[in-house]
């Protein structure tokens, strides 16, 4: 936890390196308080009546920002405009469940202001299982040892507050507009992290820190050979320098907190399941037989399946 003065113009270095700016200019189940921001792939699909019959159709498009609260509630927007109070960095990685059918789960590292060092993970290792050091030749590695590296994803998590003009909810109806509402991003694809890096690079440039500027987002249409799209975020750093107030020292400070409580509730898990991973290391256990998984048509996959599968491929030298 930090009680660093944002008004402290002076301290620059300091204010940026607590919130994970530095990173970008070097030459690295808890429950959330936070509405979770997200590009959305695939839109929402709805239906009306023509002519007496059913039809389905897309009530949101796809390519607009999801902004999913508090309460379990999606609101969707195309121009989102964010303020950031924070970054950190950590790896995570998706693990199917036993059965291969419904919801798996995700292993996550602590969060850091660069991935510059080993990380805990709420599995009892680091790093979410990703070799350590620099590999020289990807293809020289055993398919299992490639599979692994494909599946941890290095995160850039944004923190801050988003407002959204003229938002819809999950049946494209209007709702309410979204004002300055703390949301926790987490970019885990390879071109978007790059992405989302550059706003901040130039706020460092110019000494600023990151709540002295808005920004406003959008996104863009890519296609990979199978012909889905999928979307990638554009941001464009405002101009104006934000007056820093008292309630912006409140609402870093708050984000800090939560940083840090979430980091203890990983580093809780790290050390309990290190404990059982040390007992079981001496104890002869019999080998299980691993359940056989019919292969699914591409046709049938989901978008979001589609677009991750083309862009794994690509990602693991960025990892």
């Amino acid at each position: 936890m930090s009680n660093l003065a944002l008004t402290n113009n002076d301290n620059f270095a300091a204010l940026a390196e607590n919130m994970g700016m530095l990173a970008d200019t070097d030459s690295g189940k808890q429950k959330s308080t936070l509405a979770r921001l997200k590009v959305d792939h695939s839109g929402v699909e709805g239906e009306t009546v023509i002519k007496g019959k059913k039809k389905t159709i897309l009530a949101v498009d796809p390519g607009q920002y999801c902004l999913e609260l508090t309460n379990g509630t999606k609101v969707y927007g195309q121009s989102p405009v964010i303020r950031l109070y924070n970054q950190r960095f950590m790896y995570k990685k998706y693990v199917q469940s036993a059965t291969g059918s419904g919801s798996g789960t995700y292993v996550k590292t602590v969060m850091a202001t660069d991935l510059k060092s080993s990380l805990e993970d709420n599995d009892g290792g680091f790093n979410c299982g990703k070799p350590s050091g620099w590999i020289e030749d990807f293809d020289s590695l055993d398919d299992k040892t490639k599979a692994l590296i494909k599946s941890i994803k290095r995160t850039r998590v944004l923190f801050g507050l988003v407002s959204i003009s003229n938002p819809v909810n999950n049946k494209g109806e209007e709702v309410d507009a979204i004002k300055e509402v703390p949301f926790i991003w987490e970019i885990d694809n390879r071109d978007a992290f790059k992405i989302m890096a550059e706003p901040i690079k130039e706020m460092a440039v110019i000494n600023s820190i990151l709540p002295q500027h808005n920004l406003v987002l959008d996104t863009e249409e890519r296609t990979i050979p199978t012909g889905a799209k999928y979307y990638l975020p554009s941001v464009k750093l405002e101009d104006e320098v934000l007056n820093l107030l008292d309630a912006d020292q409140t609402i870093f400070n708050d984000f800090n907190n939560w940083i840090f409580s979430y980091n203890e509730y990983v580093l809780k898990a790290h050390k309990s399941l290190e404990k059982v991973v040390d007992v079981a290391a001496n104890v002869e256990t019999p080998p299980t037989k691993r359940l056989s998984k019919k292969d699914k048509e591409v046709k049938d996959k989901p978008l979001e399946d589609l677009v991750k599968e083309e862009l794994d491929d690509k990602e693991w030298d960025d990892a």
